[in-house]
């Protein structure tokens, strides 16, 4: 393989790692379903109903992804979710 070759296929590569990262939201005992419900549409822009969908996976289930994509991307709105008292990280 050529030296051409090998940096398109770790773009390539690179790529597909970056698109890769979720945000996972956590079930907690503190936050009411209206305070995840709204945070999720402010902060990750989802519409009411895939909010209100979330939050009843992440009750019932324990955790929940709320976002994907590249990591830059996510940083911010995962840091305004803990910042709103929900239990996040990027995955």
């Amino acid at each position: 393989m050529n030296t051409i070759e090998q940096v398109q296929e770790d773009v390539l590569v690179e790529e597909q790692i970056g698109l890769n990262n979720e945000i996972v939201l956590y079930n907690d005992d503190v936050n009411t379903f209206d305070h995840v419900i709204e945070t999720l549409v402010i902060v990750c822009k989802h519409t009411p109903e895939q909010a209100k969908q979330c939050a009843i996976l992440v009750h019932y289930k324990g955790k929940c992804t709320v976002k994907t994509g590249h990591y830059d991307e996510l940083k911010p709105q995962c840091i305004q979710l803990l910042e709103a008292g929900l239990s996040a990280e990027i995955v």
